[in-house]
């Protein structure tokens, strides 16, 4: 049986977008940009890093969407690829959101996984 293949590029929802934009106006940092990236932590072994940085490194792959540039380093790139970032709000909510399908295990809290 064949394996389907995550798409190659990240995505934001528009209600991750709007969340990204406000944060970034009410900080002063209209126009910076998003980096995403993957470290070694967490209760599951990788933990999801996000930052508003005022720009994208020298290597990293930008992706622009809904109005927010976001960055990936390469390394981080290969854990996220076919991830969509959201929001998750409400009284219930956990802030933003990290779906993604490369991840086999992800702790409780969301914040860490392991391929």
């Amino acid at each position: 049986m064949a394996t389907m293949q995550q798409p190659l590029t990240i995505n934001i929802t528009e209600t991750a977008a709007e969340h990204v934009r406000h944060f970034m106006m009410v900080d002063g940092k209209e126009g910076y940009t998003v980096r995403v990236g993957v470290k070694g932590g967490g209760c599951s072994g990788l933990t999801y890093d996000l930052n508003i940085v005022p720009e994208a490194g020298e290597n990293d792959k930008i992706i622009e969407e809904h109005g927010v540039r976001l960055s990936v380093d390469k390394k981080s790139y290969v854990f996220l690829a076919g991830t969509v970032l959201d929001y998750s709000g409400g009284l219930n909510g956990k802030g933003f959101v990290f779906n993604n399908p490369n991840a086999k295990t992800a702790c409780g809290c969301g914040t860490s996984f392991s391929v």
